[in-house]
């Protein structure tokens, strides 16, 4: 089992330039959730860096453009982003929605989530 993180950004470092001055100048209309938990403004989060490197879950991550092109555009209105997904051997399951994202307040949450939504599969 892999987990795939899929930002509801696009890659490049232009683009990454420019969701970090929008994370400055408007926190409240960023719209991507997932980014705020792993990644301050300019770098990922300590707390999550360490559970990313020592939780012995497979973890892939992906711009949204980046995702599309590795698995097809026509997943693009398949789900909301950004999204947490399950890869099996058949298919991709959604493991944590947007809306599930957007509740959440910290990395701390996210961290729990994940390690909860593990345990039961």
């Amino acid at each position: 089992m892999q987990l795939l993180f899929i930002y509801n950004a696009r890659s490049g470092k232009l683009n990454a330039l420019f969701d970090s001055v929008h994370k400055i100048v408007s926190p409240s209309t960023y719209s991507c959730k997932l980014c705020t938990l792993t990644h301050g403004t300019f770098q990922e989060r300590s707390l999550w860096k360490d559970f990313r490197e020592n939780s012995g879950i497979e973890m892939l991550f992906f711009h949204r453009d980046e995702f599309l092109q590795k698995y097809g555009e026509v997943l693009e209105s398949k789900f909301s982003y950004p999204v947490i997904l399950r890869k099996t051997e058949e298919a991709l399951e959604v493991f944590m929605t947007k809306e599930e994202l957007n509740a959440l307040s910290s990395e701390v949450e996210l961290i729990k989530r994940i390690n909860a939504r593990i345990k039961i599969l």
